[in-house]
């Protein structure tokens, strides 16, 4: 069977592009309760209210809400489950300038950028009329009106399924995870309650071209995983007029950043599929006012994706890296005073640095033999005060704000690099096809594909990785837990204001697939969504999926 959906996945697209939800204002608790009174609504889940929740996050200083479904199939008697999911938390829209009040109009928004030079390929796409324009119109409220449409189906036809459905309309997506991590949390307590099977998960997020000649269209089985490590990079503090008296952090961070930036080498490599390298995503100084001292201390954090490295392997590879942008300052200050020695007429002595690379992990310990445990008690304490009194803090700065306090215990005070974790951290999902739940999946989705291609004008095409960050990322644990405690020990949050929930995932820890969203420019002034390929192919390659998964004639 083939669903006739696209006009109403439209009508709910636009309707909750029509809420705006950037993360962490009140509109992500809007789109939430708007779409708890569209399940609401349904006889099912008028009939069945246990099945229907809608959730607070919790451990959050915002508040905003998941919303959660439960549909049981009559076709039989299997405790099968697969999860769908979705966020509906968007981006901020400063780069809409003064069409900021029409960010969020699908209607008018179009008849404005029309009148913008924004490119041969926007207005291209503006004068086709296949595409709806606005925030969260592609990144991925019309992937999560898909999945309420699907659930709608289900709902009233639960004698198709052999097996059980559940929707995940998560927020907090572009920032710390709050939503799935609360989520999680529903799933382990259903999963007892219920006595479901989880079996595999369907996130909607977006896909879009790869270059400007792509005509494919993707779905992605297993996702890419991300960690964020970070250096804090202590140096030695001078007057600018004796500016060789001194080692400048700055000029350490700006040697990482030239060392790893785009760096190919640093790219990760699995089944044929690499990912883009590192990027710099912040530097600075911890001077917060003008002086002609040099600063103390710096530091940077950089985006790190992975298709197969542990966070253990990620970290031991950004200390190499930290070692060599080390070497290299030592060497360049050196040959740099043995000139401006020569040239001044001054007698050149030799500089004293010497490479100092740490973990956090290592750094840590050696502090914690120095001192014991009133080091340990000390920085527990920091860390707890730190985020009861300000619990909005961003994640990222709360870690560094702890490693600047463990540099206060230091009695070596010589310049230094500690490498660490700062952010959530998103597992790499890797599907292979070793297990039976992956090889289903696989199998099922392929066949879901080859047989709605048929509609489609354009190539369907399957990759082994998801390449964005994505919500996904917490549906299995990616790594043993033994490579997880790597990630433990170097984040100095752990605990406190940050901790990775393993044994949720591990309740949950199934095989995922990306069949998403399609199109172009998303977090962008010119985010639109392809529309028939969006509203109907996606929930038929979807529909179908759970069809072959979950079918009251399968297994």
């Amino acid at each position: 069977m083939y669903l006739n959906c696209f006009d109403e996945v439209k009508r709910l697209t636009e309707e909750l592009v029509r809420i705006p939800s950037i993360v962490k204002t009140s509109g992500e608790a809007d789109c939430a309760r708007r779409i708890h009174e569209f399940y609401s609504s349904l006889p099912y889940f008028q009939q069945r209210p246990q099945q229907l929740i809608l959730q607070r996050t919790q451990d959050d200083e915002v508040e905003r809400y998941n919303v959660i479904a439960l549909v049981k199939g009559t076709g039989g008697s299997s405790r099968r489950t697969v999860i769908l999911m979705g966020h509906i938390d968007t981006v901020g829209i400063d780069e809409f300038g003064s069409l900021k009040e029409h960010a969020f109009d699908p209607d008018k928004l179009p008849e404005l950028l029309s009148q913008l030079d924004l490119g041969e390929d926007v207005r291209r796409d503006l004068e086709s009329g296949e595409y709806m324009f606005g925030r969260g119109a592609l990144d991925m409220k019309s992937g999560v009106a898909g999945q309420m449409w699907l659930m709608r189906y289900f709902a009233a036809h639960p004698e198709q399924l052999n097996g059980n459905l559940i929707a995940i309309a998560e927020c907090d997506e572009e920032d710390n995870s709050h939503g799935i991590i609360s989520a999680l949390r529903i799933l382990k307590q259903w999963k007892m309650e219920h006595g479901l099977e989880y079996i595999a998960a369907i996130n909607a997020d977006y896909s879009t071209p790869y270059h400007d000649l792509d005509e494919n269209r993707y779905v992605y089985f297993g996702t890419i995983g991300k960690l964020l490590p970070t250096f804090y990079v202590v140096g030695k503090e001078t007057h600018v007029g004796q500016a060789f008296g001194g080692l400048n952090p700055n000029l350490l961070v700006a040697e990482l950043t030239r060392l790893i930036e785009l760096n190919p080498e640093l790219c990760d490599e699995a089944q044929g599929e690499v990912t883009v390298p590192p990027t710099s995503l912040k530097q600075a100084d911890r001077k917060d006012a003008y002086t002609v001292q040099t600063p103390i201390a710096a530091y940077a954090y950089y985006n790190v994706f992975t298709h197969s490295m542990s966070p253990r392997q990620v970290m031991e590879k950004m200390k190499e890296k930290a070692v060599e942008a080390f070497d290299n300052v030592i060497q360049y200050l050196d040959q740099a005073y043995r000139e401006f020695c020569r040239r001044s007429g001054h007698t050149y002595t030799g500089l004293p640095w010497k490479t100092r690379v740490y973990t956090w992990e290592e750094f840590y310990q050696e502090l914690a033999e120095l001192h014991g445990d009133r080091f340990v008690r000390h920085l527990q304490e920091f860390s707890r005060q730190l985020h009861a009194g300000d619990p909005a803090l961003d994640l990222r700065d709360f870690n560094v704000r702890l490693v600047e306090e463990a540099w206060q215990w230091a009695q070596d005070k010589s310049p230094a690099i500690i490498v660490f974790n700062s952010s959530t951290f998103f597992a790499r999902i890797e599907m292979t096809g070793r297990t039976e739940a992956e090889r289903w999946l696989l199998d099922s989705v392929q066949q879901a594909v080859t047989e709605v291609q048929q509609y489609s004008d354009r190539p369907i095409v399957t990759k082994m990785f998801y390449p964005y960050i994505s919500d996904s990322s917490f549906m299995a644990l990616g790594d043993e837990r033994e490579e997880l405690d790597a990630l433990e020990k170097n984040t100095p949050a752990w605990g406190v204001k940050y901790t990775h929930p393993v044994d949720d995932i591990a309740a949950v820890n199934v095989p995922v697939v990306n069949i998403g969203t399609y199109g172009k420019d998303g977090h962008k002034l010119t985010e639109r969504v392809h529309m028939r390929h969006t509203f109907e192919l996606i929930p038929n390659i979807t529909y179908r999926t759970i069809k072959k998964l979950l079918g009251a004639s399968s297994h």
